[in-house]
């Protein structure tokens, strides 16, 4: 086996999935986009992380910049003929672009503001905003793999899953994740566990499973699920964050409301399941008159005919909170 394939092979033998929350297994990942007959390729470090509440990657940029690109330059020994872009929310590239320069001199790395939202974190939307364009999801299939920026197959993995290709090189990879904890708590902060931790783990560990009557958002700030304190025996599913709050302080129309404007505001009025469903319930919220029966007709529209992942993910944290809370 040559340098390429052996380090492809150590990425599957070590399970690595994919931590943007979609959980792909990367090595398979990294295998089609080397495969495919193409001058040029591309490679995109996604750094955008938008979802309220998740600020691991955030964490690592700060705390482990090298390893970070330790990680991408394999992908670009790995993957022949390829350009690599780091791609910052506007925050993360006023903090880090100039360190990240530095540590990228010499290579064929780009550092990339992004001049969109939320919303211009979808792979595909990278693509197009990377191209100069709005940031408008693309159709799947074509994946990015295959064609991507330009046209040509690009590979596409945030953050924390480049930090742990860095690690496998070498070979100080544990399967850990990075858990971010906040909301009513002594103390905001990123966490590493194994990937097979609960959240009820998560927080007894971290010293912060709460003493008073409360529910968690897990996966992320506007998207995540609502759970009950029952209900935390179990894996997160998408971005590793977990927000608690205190249920005697929580108003959850004012907390509805949040997530409703920003639904709103990233919304690119692409879709009109998503742009007239986003709206309703905003509407709904505002005057603390909730249909039920017609929510959970809107929510079934919202997750089987939205185009991209924003849409089909607005009903998640509205129903379980309706459900569970009110």
């Amino acid at each position: 086996m040559d340098k390429k394939e052996d380090m492809i092979a150590k990425i599957k033998e070590a399970g690595l999935t994919g931590r943007g929350g979609a959980g792909f297994p990367t090595g398979v990942k990294w295998e089609m986009v080397k495969s495919q007959k193409a001058d040029k390729k591309y490679i995109i470090c996604n750094g955008s992380e938008g979802e309220p509440g998740v600020f691991k990657d955030k964490y690592l940029l700060e705390k482990y910049p090298e390893v970070v690109v330790e990680g991408i330059k394999i992908a670009l020994e790995t993957v022949d003929h390829s350009l690599a872009y780091i791609y910052l929310n506007k925050e993360y590239y006023k903090q880090f672009s100039k360190k990240l320069e530095k540590l990228c001199d010499g290579l064929p790395i780009v550092i990339f503001e992004k001049k969109w939202g939320y919303l211009g974190g979808e792979e595909t939307a990278v693509c197009e905003v990377i191209e100069g364009k709005r940031p408008i999801v693309r159709k799947k299939p074509p994946f990015p793999g295959e064609s991507g920026l330009w046209g040509f197959p690009t590979l596409v993995n945030n953050v924390e899953t480049f930090y742990h290709v860095g690690r496998i090189k070498e070979g100080n990879f544990k399967n850990t994740k990075f858990f971010c904890v906040s909301g009513d708590v002594k103390k905001e902060c990123v966490w590493e566990f194994p990937a097979e931790y609960t959240i009820r783990q998560v927080l007894e560990e971290t010293g912060n499973f709460p003493e008073f009557d409360f529910f968690v958002q897990a996966g992320g700030g506007a998207s995540g699920e609502i759970l009950l304190p029952s209900e935390l025996d179990q894996e997160i599913c998408g971005a590793s964050s977990i927000i608690i709050f205190n249920k005697e302080k929580t108003d959850p129309y004012e907390l509805m409301r949040k997530w409703a404007e920003f639904f709103l505001e990233e919304n690119c009025d692409k879709c009109v399941p998503c742009r007239e469903g986003v709206y309703r319930i905003s509407e709904m919220v505002k005057t603390e008159k909730l249909d039920r029966e017609f929510l959970n007709e809107l929510f079934f529209v919202l997750e089987n005919t939205s185009f991209c992942s924003l849409g089909r993910g607005v009903a998640v944290p509205f129903r379980s909170l309706i459900n569970k809370v009110l």
